[in-house]
């Protein structure tokens, strides 16, 4: 890494300080998006889509609630201007939509770019041109005037179809492509230069785009050069000031916002953030992230899941398990401390019924996007605690345990991940906690019992089978429970435990009517040893809560039966 010094930043500063934008704390309304997916995803996919799959990538723009749709390049290749043709001719654009169509400043292109808008309703007319020292220099080799006539002729050739056109509603667009590579001063005229060509009004106001074609400084600089064009564009109030943010850098989500607050007032970008290298700066992330500051991003990305698998289909392109708000994992929570924030806040929403979200470690509701709570959030790993473990036997199948109990529990299923090396589904921990915690039969089994009240107590009538042999006993106490417990010390006086706590519910879930007992006794030694008792008669749920949790005691102590 030695030869760092070949490198030094290819951006120019405003000429002034442009740092009003610093003052704003943030975002208050959505921008206009301009989704480029037609255009700048599909260029940068391995295999472009093919004209049906363009159709169906369109259709789910529209469902989602763009209302400016960058449809290709028509005169780049024959797909290009079929799939043009095709939506128009067959009626496939809304009239509240506008399509965008992209074309070099080169007649021959621009002539066959209008031809091929023929017969559309609203359209955005998109004119280029490079404009970067670079580019002037190891490219092109024209001067500043050169390279401004270029686009100053083209904006004029824009009129004069536009002219003949009087049934389409135009909006005209210019980009100096590469603008982050341009002297500031240099992107101020040319821009002006097109603006004074079109001269925009009210009713047809003038998008000038300013890419970061090439990503080549921090966020805060891409904002002041924003700034200052926002501050000397010609005809301010008729300008719409359009962003197009690239990725080299990894942070074309913060360039867009802070170039927002700099007085930007459209984005251009992709689903996801595919575009070529590093990719053009992701929408959903973007609107999502106005979404969480309680800001309507006016688009719909209420089934996340639904759209990432569409994605996936049509491109081939993978949505990383981390990417931001829409990645299989980004709901996820292994650790221990954050499952059990996670866990504890979400009881607080249910217990005050608070309509804010402000669940630790979650930054967005998760249904919010079609995701679910039991399958998204709360994972289980050798890294997690007792609150997630906790969470997922109580949100998928019901249990309520004790807090001690959660805490022994939660130890329990940990050592199981640690040792298989891998993540625990929900049944896996649920298998796991039944076979271990609940109904245990071994080597103590209650075949069957009848209680009868006589004089203020409980008489039990049983039929036990203790080590596989039958036995049939009767003890007195002064309930069902003791009663059980005293028969079972009749059974074997080498039982010795004392009572500590009983706890039970309704078992909440899938299982009808049953409840749901939780014992916990301790030997002479002070050891606790818990039990799980499930039944339709929550008698019966604490019975075998009882003899599961004498069973653990005893499988610890190697049980040999007296009777």
């Amino acid at each position: 890494m030695k030869n760092f010094d070949k490198y030094r930043p290819g951006y120019y500063l405003p000429p002034e300080p442009s740092n009003d934008w610093v003052k704003k704390e943030r975002l208050t309304q959505a921008p206009d998006w301009c989704s480029v997916d037609l255009r700048d995803g599909n260029q940068a996919l391995i295999t472009p889509m093919s004209l049906e799959e363009k159709i169906e990538f369109y259709k789910l723009l529209l469902k989602l609630g763009f209302k400016e749709i960058e449809v290709g390049f028509p005169a780049a290749s024959e797909t290009e201007y079929t799939f043009l043709r095709t939506i128009i001719q067959e009626g496939l654009v809304p009239d509240d939509v506008t399509i965008q169509v992209l074309t070099q400043s080169r007649p021959h292109i621009i002539k066959k770019t209008f031809e091929s808008i023929k017969g559309v309703k609203n359209v955005v007319v998109h004119l280029y041109n490079s404009t970067s020292f670079a580019q002037r220099q190891q490219v092109f080799r024209m001067s500043e005037d050169e390279i401004v006539e270029i686009a100053v002729s083209g904006a004029k050739l824009f009129d004069d179809y536009a002219a003949k056109m009087p049934e389409t509603n135009f909006r005209f667009e210019y980009s100096p492509e590469s603008f982050t590579g341009t002297e500031i001063e240099f992107a101020e005229r040319i821009c002006n230069a097109v603006i004074d060509v079109w001269k925009p009004r009210p009713d047809r106001k003038v998008i000038i785009n300013l890419p970061s074609t090439v990503e080549m400084s921090m966020p805060h600089v891409y904002a002041s050069q924003i700034e200052y064009m926002s501050k000397h564009l010609h005809d301010r109030e008729n300008v719409i000031l359009s962003i197009h943010p690239h990725n080299d850098r990894g942070t074309a989500v913060a360039a867009a916002e802070l170039a927002l607050l700099a007085g930007g007032d459209r984005i251009e970008g992709t689903l996801f953030g595919n575009g070529e290298r590093t990719g053009n700066v992701d929408i959903i992330t973007l609107a999502m992230n106005l979404f969480t500051h309680g800001v309507d991003p006016n688009l719909d990305f209420s089934d996340m899941p639904a759209i990432v698998e569409f994605y996936e289909k049509i491109t081939g392109m993978h949505v990383g398990y981390r990417q931001p708000y829409s990645g299989h994992l980004v709901f996820a929570a292994f650790s221990g401390s954050h499952q059990d924030a996670i866990s504890k806040g979400m009881k607080f929403r249910e217990e005050t019924g608070e309509h804010r979200w402000t669940v630790p470690y979650l930054p967005l509701d998760p249904h919010d996007v079609n995701r679910e709570y039991e399958t998204d959030v709360i994972r289980i790993n050798s890294q997690s605690g007792k609150g997630g473990i906790s969470y997922v036997l109580e949100h998928n199948f019901g249990y309520s345990l004790p807090k001690e109990m959660a805490a022994e529990v939660g130890y329990f299923i940990k050592d199981i991940s640690d040792h298989a090396h891998k993540e625990l589904t929900p049944d896996e921990i649920l298998v796991a906690f039944c076979h271990e915690y609940q109904n245990k039969d071994e080597p103590i089994a209650l075949e069957d019992v009848t209680w009868i009240r006589e004089g203020g107590s409980t008489v039990a009538d049983a039929t036990l089978i203790i080590a596989g042999k039958t036995f049939y006993l009767s003890a007195r106490g002064n309930g069902p429970l003791d009663a059980v417990s005293n028969l079972l010390k009749i059974a074997n006086p080498n039982i010795k435990y004392q009572f500590i706590d009983y706890e039970e519910h309704a078992l909440r879930g899938d299982s009808d009517a049953q409840a749901s007992a939780y014992v916990v006794i301790a030997d002479d030694e002070g050891r606790r040893y818990w039990g799980v008792g499930v039944d339709n008669d929550i008698t019966m749920a604490s019975v075998h809560a009882l003899i599961t949790a004498i069973n653990r005691e005893n499988k610890v102590k190697q049980f040999i039966p007296t009777v």
